[in-house]
């Protein structure tokens, strides 16, 4: 938004609260307000090198790009395919969390197939063993000598499909694929393919037949999204377009792979200022001291935070990160990591809670 622009909705803002009485308005104006002045004044000290440069405009390319691809097929998503984008872009791994059929598993595949990478697609079950995942050593006959042959997690984008339905022990064999991009085997480390992501589905914890994915995992999810039910238009097109031939088989790639490691380079130096860099972790060091939470979140998701706050910046043309990108991200990059106090019925009530906490957070968080 540009500086006259910032102003104008900072005077707006400013008749509202002289305008209205009633305690929410004042509240919701006083913190608009508060982060238009905050952004306002971020901006005109951005100077003029930072203004968009090709190499910004290009990320911005690549993810209309990309979106367009996936919107064909997944309509009326808009929101999820920026965060799944986003996501990759940052080098991250992607969560998505739902009920059975609404399209978690399609919005994983688009994207891997709007890319022109290798693709793995693996269906956890409960009999699956790690080594179904990583690879494993077979003796060969003929030179007397164990060979190893990969298994999926050797691919630039892996679909783990309704990975808590796995036991702990098979989700365990990614945590050192998501951590490192690597896989031990047999005392031997192999490096995984950049870039690398894993998008994986999974159905809601109280459902028949999960298991519960453990906090070092959650952890390793750079983002958590999830779907919902589509709104009768967005089914109608889904209907239409799914007749004799279904759209997502006639995705093709629209960008390489090369593509995809020259924007996340050009994303990891959008700059930061100290000021939001302080925003940015007031919010996740008040997890860590909320009544209502048993386990904050980690470095990790401050790390997390900050790439995806770059990734969304960059996204959108910009050369800097501003505090709406750091609050419009903290919904979908904190709560899975976040243990609610208290009694719940189900799995899914306790993220609710824990996305409660952190939308109370980011309101109450000073902007500067």
């Amino acid at each position: 938004m540009a500086p006259a622009r910032r102003r104008c909705t900072a005077s707006r803002l400013s008749q509202i609260l002289d305008s209205r009485t009633s305690p929410a308005w004042c509240f919701l104006a006083s913190r608009a307000f508060q982060l238009s002045r905050v952004s306002l004044c971020y901006v005109e000290r951005v100077t003029s090198s930072s203004e968009p440069s090709f190499v910004v405009r290009s990320v911005e390319d690549l993810a209309r790009r990309i979106h367009g691809s996936m919107s064909r097929v997944v309509s009326g998503k808009s929101e999820a395919i920026d965060a799944t984008i986003m996501t990759l872009l940052a080098g991250g791994h992607l969560l998505i969390e739902d009920v059975p059929g609404v399209g978690k598993t399609t919005l994983a595949s688009v994207l891997a197939h709007s890319i022109e990478a290798s693709v793995r697609r693996v269906q956890f079950t409960s009999d699956m063993l790690p080594t179904d995942v990583t690879g494993l050593s077979i003796y060969d006959q003929a030179t007397q000598k164990f060979r190893f042959h990969r298994g999926p997690v050797f691919a630039n984008v892996v679909i783990a499909d309704e990975i808590n339905r796995a036991t702990p022990k098979t989700q365990s064999a990614l945590l050192e694929a998501m951590g490192e991009n690597s896989v031990t085997v047999d005392g031997r480390t192999f490096t995984l393919p950049e870039p690398f992501m894993v998008a994986a589905t999974q159905n809601p914890q109280d459902m028949e037949g999960t298991f519960p994915l453990p906090e070092a995992q959650r952890d390793r999810f750079m983002a958590r999204i999830s779907l919902g039910y589509p709104d009768p238009k967005s089914e109608l097109v889904m209907l239409r377009a799914r007749g004799s031939v279904d759209p997502a088989s006639q995705v093709s790639p629209v960008a390489s792979t090369t593509e995809i490691r020259e924007a996340q380079q050009l994303i990891a130096d959008i700059h930061i200022a100290d000021d939001v860099l302080q925003y940015l972790i007031s919010i996740v060091s008040a997890t860590r001291t909320h009544p209502g939470i048993m386990l904050g979140a980690s470095p990790r998701a401050t790390l997390h935070l900050a790439r995806m706050s770059r990734a969304r910046a960059g996204t959108r043309g910009h050369a800097y990160v501003s505090p709406d990108d750091v609050a419009a991200l903290a919904g979908i990059v904190l709560p899975h990591r976040l243990l609610a106090r208290g009694r719940f019925s189900s799995v899914s009530e306790t993220f609710a809670a824990s996305s409660d906490i952190v939308s109370e957070i980011v309101a109450r968080t000073p902007l500067g």
